[in-house]
């Protein structure tokens, strides 16, 4: 078997011969019926933009001249609750702590954690309340120029393929996977998941990446700590960090649902393509990679389909069109919109905010707004994709910008410290493709959770 290793691919980036393709371009390429060989790809470039709960940002900031109070109590940034500590900077008037990205503020329920860390990498000068121990309180502004230290954590990013949802049951039910309830009796879908963009569906057996590994976390160089929390063989995601100064706000924000404030998050990966199996399973599409069922009331998936249906000959960006528009007394978008992107009065979509989720297609009942979302099929029932909770647009975006930077020299493979170990527990196999990684073998899937 033809092989190669990360200091080989490294040279090459050096020399600038190096032969990087974005994990869209290969997978085309094969859907186009191209041979694809060994000598062909060097890296694989792979990214999803999606809501990713399980992060956090740790901030270090001054808050006034030293003396002025022993140690924070409380910390409020624009309403969300940041919990000072762990070092208590007695009498320095600086606070470190730390925020959860889905924390709600005080003062708007529309308004998340996600939304206050996007804020910041934005430069945006962000309202500052401190309670001290002594019962004291104080107010300022603080920016992200002002914070020596601005670190993003990512305790359980980066999921190989998450699930579709459907409700089974006659009642609608709040969730998370919607920004209205999800409606019941199989009438709706939500999506969540990359497919074949997915960097860790480029190497799900997870070869290639390990503590140490460098990756772009909202476009800042950063680095793999681990795995994520609740990981597993079958549903493997990533820890990891990078430096909130070097982010940028396009790639992060917050998302309303129905139920809680979540929050979005890109990753970006390069595969090193080491031998030919590696590009074996990098070539795998949509059509290829297993999207599980399951019952919002649950989440246990009861059947699968394929990215295929939610990615495939579908719409990747929302249309609007104006003249559609009916000028409602209350309008459904602008008040339901997960990321505040549509303006009512402008009539106009922020492409900078919209996270291309396509919730407006069906909460406008004038079909102001369109794009073709795709089906979910199963048992003789056909269920329509009412909203994406990953953009493939963003996804895609991010993985030309990663390959970019490596053609232009910015951005070098590291070998990984560590593999990435699984507890005894977690080494389960799929329930799709009874393997220790899926291989994505929709038709094994099926029989086997029939």
């Amino acid at each position: 078997m033809k092989r190669r290793s990360i200091s080989e691919i490294n040279e090459k980036i050096k020399k600038s011969e190096v032969a990087v393709l974005t994990a869209k371009e290969l997978c085309d390429a094969v859907r186009n019926g191209e041979k694809i060989k060994f000598e062909d790809v060097d890296v694989v470039t792979g990214a999803s933009c999606a809501l990713m709960s399980g992060s956090s940002a740790v901030l270090s900031f001054p808050v006034c001249e030293r003396n002025v109070f022993i140690r924070a109590e409380k910390v409020f940034l624009n309403g969300i609750p940041a919990f000072p500590g762990p070092a208590p900077n007695e009498r320095l008037g600086e606070v470190d702590a730390i925020v959860y990205a889905t924390a709600v503020s005080r003062y708007n329920k529309r308004y998340g954690g996600g939304h206050l860390l996007r804020d910041i990498v934005a430069r945006k000068e962000i309202e500052v309340e401190v309670e001290t121990i002594e019962g004291k309180r104080i107010e300022t502004e603080i920016s992200i120029e002002e914070m020596s230290y601005a670190r993003f954590f990512g305790i359980r990013n980066l999921f190989k393929n998450y699930m579709a949802f459907v409700n089974k049951k006659a009642r609608n039910t709040k969730t998370i996977f919607h920004v209205k309830p999800l409606k019941g009796k199989l009438r709706e879908a939500s999506v969540c998941g990359a497919g074949e963009i997915n960097p860790l569906e480029k190497d799900p057996m997870l070869r290639t990446i390990g503590i140490g590994s460098r990756v772009l976390i909202n476009k800042a160089i950063g680095y793999v700590v681990g795995l994520g929390t609740r990981a597993t063989v079958e549903k493997p995601c990533l820890s990891g960090f990078a430096d909130m100064h070097d982010m940028d706000p396009y790639y992060m924000g917050g998302f309303i649902t129905s139920y809680a404030p979540e929050t979005i998050v890109t990753w970006g990966l390069a595969i090193p393509i080491l031998d030919e199996e590696l590009l074996k399973t990098a070539m795998r599409t949509d059509e290829d990679i297993v999207l599980p069922v399951a019952d919002i009331n649950d989440r246990i998936p009861f059947t699968a389909t394929r990215y295929a249906k939610a990615w495939q000959n579908t719409s990747d960006e929302i249309k609007f069109d104006k003249r559609k528009c009916k000028r409602c007394k209350s309008c459904r978008v602008e008040k339901l919109c997960p990321t505040s992107a549509f303006n009512f009065s402008e009539k106009k979509i922020n492409k900078s905010l919209c996270f291309e989720c396509g919730a407006c297609v069906s909460l406008c009942k004038h079909k102001a707004f369109s794009a073709e979302l795709g089906t979910i099929n199963f048992d003789g029932v056909e269920v329509p994709i009412t909203i994406r909770q990953t953009s493939r647009k963003k996804s895609e975006k991010m993985s030309k910008e990663l390959k970019k930077m490596i053609e232009s020299k910015e951005f070098f493979l590291t070998e990984k410290i560590e593999e990435l170990k699984f507890g005894e527990k977690d080494n389960i196999p799929c329930r799709f493709c009874n393997r220790d990684f899926c291989a994505g073998r929709y038709e094994e899937g099926l029989q086997i959770l029939r």
